[in-house]
């Protein structure tokens, strides 16, 4: 678990985009087996609207874990980490 972490650590936007492109091909693999009559434009809007709400979901996760590491500082701009208790 942890090596997994390290990597998507090191590498956030290979993520990322690794998550909308298998979101994306499951909501058109999905939509595909549900309706094959829907026309292909319409599977191609709905399957990318359903990866973009995904990819925001993870990109809204990482901002918060980037934010709050795992020691239970605020990571900081300027590369200082201060405890959330010295803010006040």
């Amino acid at each position: 678990m942890n090596s997994l972490k390290s990597w998507v650590a090191e590498h956030k936007l290979t993520s990322i985009g690794a998550v909308w492109a298998s979101a994306l091909g499951s909501s058109l693999a999905l939509a595909l087996k549900r309706s094959p009559t829907t026309k292909t434009s319409l599977r191609l809007i709905h399957a990318r609207m359903h990866a973009q709400a995904l990819t925001l979901a993870v990109l809204s996760s990482a901002a918060l874990l980037h934010y709050y590491d795992t020691d239970g500082k605020i990571a900081m701009d300027d590369g200082e980490n201060v405890t959330p208790h010295s803010l006040a």
